[in-house]
């Protein structure tokens, strides 16, 4: 049965690292970065941070993101979601700004609000 992992610290950084893999849900005050594999659903109040090699299936709800890696997540930032040119997302996005390098590629549908997205907001498709 997977865990529930808190932290209460704001500030920290929650680091999976390259090799790992994780499953379970996490609800975080701080960073996360993710360079292994995690599958569940991640809460942050902060930023999240895929890196080449890392690869997260579930849904994501944070302030920002940014992939550099893979993600089949429904995902709703508060802020910005930044695909850099290696990442693959495959999901749907409820969004406040959204910035794709070229070379990136995003399957799924994508809702951007004037008006930062609220996190506890579920996306439909």
């Amino acid at each position: 049965m997977p865990k529930n992992y808190e932290t209460e610290e704001v500030g920290g950084i929650n680091i999976i690292a390259s090799g790992t893999t994780f499953t379970g849900d996490i609800i975080s005050a701080g960073d996360c970065r993710v360079d292994g594999n995690f599958k569940g659903n991640i809460t942050s109040k902060a930023k999240i941070f895929i890196g080449k090699n890392g690869m997260i299936e579930g849904k994501i709800n944070c302030n920002s993101i940014e992939i550099e890696g893979q993600a089949k997540a429904d995902i709703v930032a508060a802020e910005i979601l930044s695909l850099k040119a290696s990442a693959v997302l495959t999901g749907n996005i409820r969004i406040s700004k959204l910035a794709i390098e070229p070379g990136a590629n995003f399957a799924g549908n994508c809702v951007m609000q004037n008006s930062p997205a609220t996190p506890a907001q579920d996306i439909e498709s």
